[in-house]
């Protein structure tokens, strides 16, 4: 039990700067709270206990914020950072070094009974609002950037974004190994907001090129008007002599 203790302990300090002191962690991190109360209700509901496992994780929503539900299987070196509004569900499963932010859900599609949320493998990262829903799969070392909407499986080492959430780079295991904070990878753009970007910018261009035919044409007309006026002046004075 105490290794445990001592990975979790550690796995913060590997993926939080700001943890300054072992004291501060044991007692102002609410994710290792809820992760540690967790495990108390998840030995009660494999052992039958299914309403003091529920009570038990009803004190943890309580005093953390965060919500798992006692059946859920969770790996080691779990960190949630900063924690309010994470939501794991009944047959979710986590792997190992998996980090989650605030507002992460693990949620289910269907009110049928079996599996119905997600598994996440190991080192994943799940940014900050991110939904993970139904029971898809997330590959080993993925990252899904914040406030995505992940309804279908993601390979190893991808990164997504976007509602619904797609993939916008698949990485090497070596690049996909290294922790991102957030689940934010440098430097990398989304190909389809970079399209429509471009677009918006063309068709800005195609606007500011009308409105300068549109104004060259109005100038043109002026000039045409002006010297059907003079022309006809000149008649006139023509036709009194």
């Amino acid at each position: 039990m105490f290794e445990r203790l001592r990975e979790d302990i550690a796995s913060v300090f590997d993926r939080d700067p700001a943890a300054r002191n072992q004291w501060e962690v044991l007692t102002c991190y609410p994710g290792l709270h809820a992760l540690w109360l967790h495990r108390i209700a998840h030995w009660f509901w494999q052992r039958g206990l299914r309403w003091l496992a529920r009570w038990t994780s009803h004190l943890g929503r309580w005093a953390t914020g965060i919500e798992i539900h006692p059946g859920a299987c969770i790996g080691r070196r779990f960190f949630i950072d900063h924690g309010m509004g994470v939501v794991i569900g009944e047959t979710a499963e986590v792997g190992d070094d998996v980090t989650l932010y605030h507002g992460v859900t693990l949620g289910g599609t269907s009110w049928n009974k079996g599996k119905r949320h997600p598994s996440l493998g190991n080192g994943v990262v799940i940014g900050a609002g991110a939904k993970i829903l139904g029971p898809i799969t997330v590959g080993n070392s993925a990252k899904i950037g914040a406030n995505a909407v992940v309804v279908k499986d993601v390979p190893a080492n991808a990164v997504v974004v976007g509602v619904p959430g797609r993939i916008v780079e698949q990485v090497s295991p070596e690049e996909a190994a290294r922790f991102a904070a957030y689940a934010v990878v440098q430097n990398q753009d989304d190909p389809q907001a970079k399209a429509i970007q471009m677009l918006i910018e063309h068709s800005r261009e195609l606007e500011q090129a009308v409105g300068a035919l549109s104004e060259k044409l109005a100038r043109l007309e002026d000039e045409n008007r002006e010297r059907d006026r003079e022309a006809a002046g000149k008649e006139q004075l023509r036709a009194i002599k």
